[in-house]
Order: C-alpha cells, then structure tokens, then sequence
C-alpha cells in the first residue's frame, strides 16, 4: 500500500506563461474556489505539509472540482486529496472515496476514521472495492471521477484497467469528467516499471482510457519535471524528494 496517509483573463495569462492552453472554462470558474479550499484554517499540519509537491491549487483548478458536484475518487488512501475534493464540492456536494482491500489494515482504517470524524468530510462515504469494480450501486450520473498516482497501482496489483475504466465510464454523466495524475515512466515502457519503480507509461494511460469510450479533453504541466530520468522508484514510501515527473490528463465522457 503506498505510504501516503497521498478570473478568466488572469489564469489565461498564467496558463500561457506557464507554458500550456488556458484550462477549460469549468476550471477557470473552480480556481477561486481551490485557493480557498487549501487556505482553510482548519487543514491538518500533515496536509499543509504535503502542499508543496502535491499542488493542490493547480490540481482542483484543471480538475474543475467545483460546489455541488457528486465526485468520486480511485485509491483514496489516506485521503488527502479526498479532503481537498470534499471541501470544494461543499455540503451540497458529495464525495465517494475508494480504496482497494489490498491495502486494508489498521493504519488505512485509523487514517479514515481520522478523516471522517472532521467536519469537511460529513459529505464524503469511503469504502473497500477491487479496482475492476470500483463504484457502488449508487454511485452514478457522477460529474467527475478521479485517480492521483494510482493507476500505476492498479496494474501493479493485477487488476484490469480496461474494466476499471469501464466502471468509471458508467459511472458518470454524460459530459463527466475522468481526470488521472500519475508517475510519469520512460515512453515506450509500458506498464513494466508499474510494480517496480511505481510508474506509468503516460501513453498506455492515453490509450486505455480512450478505449474505454472517453474523450481526451486537456493536459497540464504543473507537475513535470524534464530533468527526470525516470528510473528511480517514485513510491512515496522511499520517494522523499518527491521530484518525479508527472502527467496529468482529463478526460470527458461524449
């Protein structure tokens, strides 16, 4: 189990300097409601120390999570995406929040009942389900569902991707958004260095997601990193400097 217990005009001028297109007009409306998200006072200390390499404003604002929207997130672990995800789609919102029974055990079950003891997370159910089946029942017509650093795990642990994907796609409404972060893997490797060294090659990821039905829609850069060489293991349990290159992808349901 990985270790981590894991307006317009303006961001124009921004996603221009910082090298891409401007975001989807989802996005750009959601930016406002990230800053505040991760400014919250009542954030744990552990969160707020992960900010710096997990990006969490860049990330809610491509993702486009904004108040109201039914979201679900794959391999929650110890939630601290989950959080940010359930602060921003507020009270009116709703969060479900996977994890696989590989990773079960007692840290896993403290961490979450850490989690949904808080306030933030009063809209947000986690449960235990196989990647290939990830959602319950009444998890469906989701506006958006989301995978950060995970899919790599998914593979990793055996699991078929082509269902999961299949899953994810039923799930949500038409026009939902997929959106997937992960470890960025030497092009042409595949999926051969998912269980070694925790990484992805972006490009299978592209694929098999568009195979499952979906839409590539956007891309952004705030978690790249040229200079890596990518032949390190990017776990976060023996990854410290948390430096590898990462993609992030979204996708829509047509």
């Amino acid at each position: 189990m990985p270790s981590r217990l894991l307006l317009a005009s303006g961001l124009a001028v921004l996603a221009a300097c910082a090298g891409r297109s401007p975001a989807p007009e989802g996005a750009r409306a959601s930016s406002g409601v990230a800053e505040q998200v991760v400014a919250a006072p009542d954030r744990t200390e552990r969160d707020r120390s992960m900010d710096s390499h997990r990006k969490p404003v860049p990330m809610l604002t491509f993702f486009g999570v904004a108040p109201g929207m039914r979201v679900a997130e794959l391999g929650a672990a110890g939630g601290y995406s989950t959080e940010l995800f359930a602060r921003a789609v507020g009270p009116s919102g709703a969060v479900y929040a996977q994890d696989t029974p590989n990773w079960d055990g007692p840290g896993l079950q403290k961490a979450w009942q850490m989690r949904l003891s808080r306030a933030a997370l009063r809209n947000t159910k986690h449960f235990m389900r196989q990647w290939d089946d990830p959602l319950p029942e009444d998890a469906k017509d989701l506006d958006a569902i989301y995978s950060v650093a995970v899919y790599h795990d998914a593979i990793a642990e055996k699991s078929d991707t082509g269902k999961m994907n299949q899953a994810v796609f039923t799930a949500l409404k038409q026009g939902g958004v997929y959106a997937i972060i992960d470890n960025s893997a030497k092009p042409g490797t595949g999926s051969a260095d998912a269980e070694r060294l925790h990484r992805i090659d972006e490009q299978v990821v592209r694929d098999e997601v568009q195979r499952a039905g979906f839409k590539l829609v956007a891309e952004d850069r705030f978690l790249r990193n040229p200079d890596d060489p990518r032949d390190w293991n990017a776990d976060s349990g023996v990854n410290k400097t948390h430096t590898q290159d990462r993609f992030a992808l979204k996708f829509v349901k047509p």
